[in-house]
């Protein structure tokens, strides 16, 4: 007989076990979720806009404050910032120096005394024919004006002898009365032309030092101020905007000089006096885009109209043009196409700009700093790319 069915006799069944509540665990929302649901919904195209907007007010904000630091040192920005063009313009000669085995310090210093006797000597050669031709001039203009008078008062305007008399007598009268600001000028003048003798000094001697160790002055620079893993990309990126800077120089001088030239023939040809003035007018004009060519044209055109009249003006006005538009065509394409890689809009918007915030040297700066900062930045997301690939 079996133990457990007579256990089960005596004491009972078994009860059965105790059913145990099953408990379901309910997930909660994350703090962060309820929290979203509280939240207005912001679209991405918003949210991307605001990132844009902070970053670029930030790039505004040390944009200026930059510029800022750089006009309140401009006795030593603006020379130093000439220097870096003179040492991109004596470059091709430096290299070609030190190609043939000459000392560094000797290249340096027969690079600056080439490039200040050229300048010098020119200079020199425009005083000494302004000083032969001053007196035949003074009689043509004279002259010129008298033809001037006698054409306009042929015109239906009123405009004869007597009212021009009345209305240089009324100038007359106007600037005597402010003698005393006109003297105030004239002392600023003066102030200028001595910062500007000051200024010249200083970058004669930095463009001796670029010349002589312009590589070693940007490596300790780059050492100084960055950190290394970024030294070796802006050394590139440096050297691609150098290259490009170098050969911007090059191009103007060039395309300077063909400009110069043109005018000068013109100018000679319609025996317009002053033909090596306007050569060298031209010359250093040109190299303001744009805005210099055009300066230097009216300078010729305004000289033929007072020396030879109406005719002589308007022939050389059509040379200024033909001139103008050879360069816009066929020289900017070929001689700057390669060098430097803007577009003539960008050109154009530089040097607004730079005539905006610096004036003439605003104008004079803008097409080598747009060369350069293109130049590197184009370098910096080639060598980006290429990380990544």
């Amino acid at each position: 007989m079996s133990l457990i069915p007579a256990l089960r006799r005596v004491f009972g069944p078994t009860p059965p076990p105790p059913v145990q509540p099953v408990i379901v665990q309910v997930p909660q929302a994350p703090e962060e979720d309820k929290r979203a649901d509280l939240e207005p919904e912001i679209p991405r195209g918003l949210t991307v806009a605001a990132g844009y907007a902070w970053r670029l007010l930030l790039l505004g904000v040390a944009v200026v404050a930059i510029f800022q630091v750089l006009a309140y040192f401009s006795q030593i920005t603006v020379p130093v910032g000439i220097a870096i063009l003179l040492a991109a313009m004596l470059y091709p000669v430096v290299t070609l120096l030190r190609r043939w085995g000459w000392p560094p310090a000797l290249v340096a210093i027969v690079s600056l005394l080439l490039l200040v006797v050229v300048v010098g000597g020119l200079l020199t050669f425009v005083g000494t024919q302004v000083a032969a031709e001053w007196p035949a001039l003074l009689v043509q203009s004279r002259e010129g004006f008298q033809a001037l008078v006698a054409w306009l008062a042929t015109l239906p305007f009123g405009i004869d002898q007597d009212r021009l008399n009345d209305w240089i007598a009324q100038g007359t009268a106007w600037l005597q009365g402010q003698s005393s600001a006109l003297a105030g000028a004239a002392a600023s003048v003066g102030a200028a032309f001595g910062n500007f003798f000051a200024g010249l000094a200083t970058a004669l001697v930095a463009a001796f030092f670029f010349a002589y160790q312009g590589r070693r002055i940007f490596t300790g620079a780059v050492e100084v101020l960055l950190p290394r893993h970024y030294r070796a990309s802006v050394d590139r990126a440096a050297l691609r905007g150098w290259t490009s800077l170098v050969a911007y120089m090059r191009s103007a001088v060039i395309v300077a000089a063909v400009d110069a030239a043109g005018v000068a023939l013109a100018a000679l040809i319609l025996r317009v006096p002053l033909v090596a003035a306007l050569f060298a007018l031209t010359f250093f004009l040109s190299f303001i885009p744009i805005v210099g060519a055009t300066l230097a044209g009216a300078v010729a055109v305004m000289l033929a109209l007072v020396t030879h009249g109406w005719v002589s003006a308007l022939i050389m006005l059509g040379a200024v043009i033909l001139v103008m538009q050879l360069e816009s065509t066929f020289l900017q394409p070929l001689v700057m196409g390669k060098a430097v890689d803007l577009h003539p809009l960008a050109v154009l918007l530089g040097i607004t700009a730079g005539a905006i915030i610096s004036g003439i040297l605003g104008a004079l700066l803008a097409i080598p700093v747009l060369a350069f900062g293109v130049a590197f930045v184009r370098s910096l997301r080639v060598g980006e790319l290429e990380q990544v690939i």
